[in-house]
């Protein structure tokens, strides 16, 4: 299979169309839309959203948030990192490796990443480079996070 290629996300009309086939999943609590409809700005190119077409279709979705270093508490030396949200892949195009492919993309991106892993996913963060963090009450408020560092870049 070739590489899918990754795409910038425009926050437009079609773009909030093509987010409500994820929601029919039933996917709620990773849907987009309404970070989406928040961010609505007509074809505004620098979105926190990035996805993978097939046949004009979106298929597979991220988002990436940039989080200024003065809020990091993850990283050594404090800088901007990207927080990764929401990643989702249609079900009939999940185990073909597109998940993979947006996560890749977003270290592609040079800075350190945090996610919070959800229910079942450990496995899949842990093959893609991430590692769990030593749970701390204050900082994490009952998140799961997973750090990526690109080299460099440590663990507080």
């Amino acid at each position: 299979m070739e590489t899918p290629t990754v795409e910038r996300l425009k926050i437009n009309y079609k773009t909030l169309e093509e987010f409500q086939k994820f929601r029919e999943y039933g996917l709620q609590e990773l849907s987009m839309l309404e970070d989406l409809e928040a961010n609505m700005i007509e074809n505004d190119s620098n979105s926190p959203f990035y996805g993978i077409y097939m046949d004009g279709n979106l298929i597979a979705r991220i988002s990436l948030y940039r989080i200024d270093g003065k809020y990091d508490r993850y990283f050594q030396p404090a800088q901007d990192y990207y927080e990764l949200w929401k990643l989702e892949v249609l079900p009939q195009f999940r185990e073909q490796d597109y998940g993979t492919a947006l996560v890749e993309h977003a270290k592609s991106l040079g800075l350190p990443i945090k996610t919070n892993a959800r229910c079942g996913s450990n496995d899949f963060w842990i093959k893609m480079g991430f590692q769990p963090v030593q749970y701390d009450p204050i900082r994490d408020r009952g998140e799961n996070p997973y750090v990526w560092t690109p080299p460099g870049v440590s663990l507080q």
